[in-house]
Formats: C-alpha cells, structure tokens, sequence
C-alpha cells in the first residue's frame, strides 16, 4: 500500500478551474443529498483539501453520519465506519497478527483504521487506549502493530463524532489529543424550511429504495484532490493576512494584552500547530471561494472551528458559562483587522 502522497506542484490555470468545478460540483451534490448543514459540508471540504481531521459535535440524528458517507461515495476512496463503545479494543481499529500454522508464521490483518475514510462515530465512549490508537495514527500516519509499522493511505480522513447530551459512560478527550484535528465542528438542527425539504426527500428515499437499483454516482479521483490540495497551497497570503492569523493565536496566549479580563478567562492558548491549522483552512476557504488569494474575513469565517478545542477557559470563566467558541469569539473582536 503506497502511503506517500504526490509531491505538490501547483497545477496550471486551466486545470485548476477545471478543480473548480469539480469541487463545486461535488459541494452542489453532497448540499442535494444532506439537507440543512451547508456549514458541516463545508467543513468536509476544508478538511480533505488542507489534509486534516474533524471532530464533528451535535444531537443524534443531524446527517453527521450521513455527510461523510455521501462524501465518501463520491470519492474514489473506501469507506469504513467504527462504533466506538467502551469493550472496543485498540486491535479492534488497527488489526492484528493471526497465527498461519499451515505457513508457520504470523500474518498481519489489517482494520477499519487502513480505509482512506474512517467515521469514528461516538469517539468519546471508548477507553483512552483506543482513543489513543486513533488519535496516533492521525498524527503519525502510520500504525504500530507488535514490531511492525505500517503506512496508511496517502488519502487519510478522519471523521469523529461525539454527542453533547449523553455524557455518562463517556471517556473525555483530553486537551493535547483534541490538538490533533484540525477543526472541532458544532452544528444545530435545521431550519424550518430545511427540515420540510427533509421530509420530501425521507420519502423521495423511501419510494426508491422500494423500486428499481439505485443511480450510478460519479466518483473524484483521489489525484484531483491531491492536485486540489497544491492548488490550495499555492494561493497567496499577504504578510498582513499572515501576520493577522499569528496576531490571533498569539492573544489566544495572551489575550491580557488586549482585555485584562479575557486574560483571566483562558487557562491555555493554542499551540503553532493551532497557527498552522488556522493558515491551511483559511487557504481552504479562499480557495473553495473561487479566489486565488486568503483575506482576512477567510481568517476569520475558519477561526472558531479552529481554534474552539485549542483555547481552554480557566475554571473561573467555565463557573461563569464561557467555553472555547465563546472565547475564541472575544478574541476575534479584540484583535484589530489588518
């Protein structure tokens, strides 16, 4: 399994309007099939192009499940799912040696963990030694199994979720293996008029599943992604943007510069793996915009997704009802645009 990516190399301008559309096209028919969480599709997309991970939070039953298999079934990638439920086990995830006694050795059965796309679904119910085993092999991408280490795939997205309204018989994660994804998305119910289109296409569903095979889905190869992602990397970023995006996180670490107050709410500021997430999604957001440069708005659309899990209020300000969006939010106020 070849688990080195391309090197990148900026496409030209006819084959990146050609990306363009393709992503548009991929944005248009995930947007079709998941109604009503335009920003977790959006999130998907920033994640594949700046080669991250998500970590999605909201009620059952919002199409989290959902949005990553569409994405998945329009990639040409394979998907796997694991339910994490606190018996998991980390060999459950990353495969283990079976003994061949007709050959006399151990051979290594690779898991779910070896699929391009991997929905950790309820990542926090299991024990910290399977969360750790995920959460390394983000890092790292690779898996140590015995004496062997194995590759992942070149393409390598992970999507975890949690609930926010069941916490018992939950494993917490904690701070510096939440630093691992890139973004740690929240999304709520939908709209009135969203949750009517809902309905209609539940029974568009239902009346199809009852009739002929399904239609046939167009599939993105995994090297327009990959030449997706150079295009990303080669989008311009003035010193002024840049400097903005630094300015943030450095408030993050010490917001007493700004707002005595704020200082006093955060415990802890992001780390620069925090600045080079913010850098990387803002690319992302430019450039799924259809525009060859990062503003300060791309900055700050990406900000709170980025940056929630790597800003940790202090007990004070959890006693007064702040958490890391609502902090990330003050910050974005104080910090003056470029």
């Amino acid at each position: 399994m070849d688990s080195t990516p391309p090197t990148p190399v900026a496409p030209p301008e006819r084959a990146t309007a050609r990306l363009h559309d393709a992503f548009k096209a991929l944005r248009d028919a995930l947007s079709a099939e998941i109604v009503g969480q335009s920003a977790l599709i959006e999130r998907l997309l920033i994640a594949l192009l700046a080669d991250g991970h998500l970590l999605v939070e909201g009620a059952p039953g919002l199409a989290k499940t959902s949005a990553i298999r569409a994405l998945a079934s329009r990639l040409e990638a394979d998907f796997a799912r694991v339910q994490f439920t606190p018996d998991l086990l980390p060999a459950d995830l990353t495969g283990t040696e079976v003994w061949r006694p007709q050959d006399g050795r151990f051979e290594f059965q690779s898991g779910p963990i070896f699929h391009p796309i991997l929905l950790a679904d309820e990542i926090n119910r299991a024990p910290a030694k399977v969360q750790s085993a995920l959460l390394e092999a983000m890092g790292e991408r690779q898996v140590t199994v015995g004496r062997a280490t194995y590759p992942l795939p070149a393409l390598f997205l992970v999507m975890a979720t949690q609930n926010p309204i069941e916490q018992e018989g939950t494993f917490p994660l904690p701070e510096a293996q939440l630093d691992r994804f890139l973004m740690h998305v929240q999304i709520a119910y939908p709209e009135v008029d969203a949750e009517t289109e809902i309905l209609r296409l539940a029974r568009d569903r239902a009346r199809n599943a009852m009739r002929a095979v399904p239609e046939a889905v167009d599939r993105m190869p995994i090297g327009d992604v990959f030449d997706a992602r150079a295009a990303v990397l080669d989008l311009h970023v003035a010193p002024a943007v840049e400097r903005y995006l630094v300015e943030i996180v450095l408030a993050s670490r010490d917001a007493s510069r700004y707002d005595a107050g704020l200082g006093r709410r955060i415990a802890w500021g992001a780390s620069p793996r925090g600045s080079i997430a913010l850098e990387r999604c803002a690319r992302a957001h430019a450039w799924l915009a259809g525009r060859d440069y990062v503003t300060p708005d791309d900055v700050r659309k990406v900000a709170p997704d980025v940056l929630r899990h790597r800003v940790l209020p202090s007990y004070e300000a959890t006693a007064e009802g702040w958490d890391g969006g609502r902090l990330v939010d003050a910050l974005l106020e104080q910090v003056p645009l470029p």
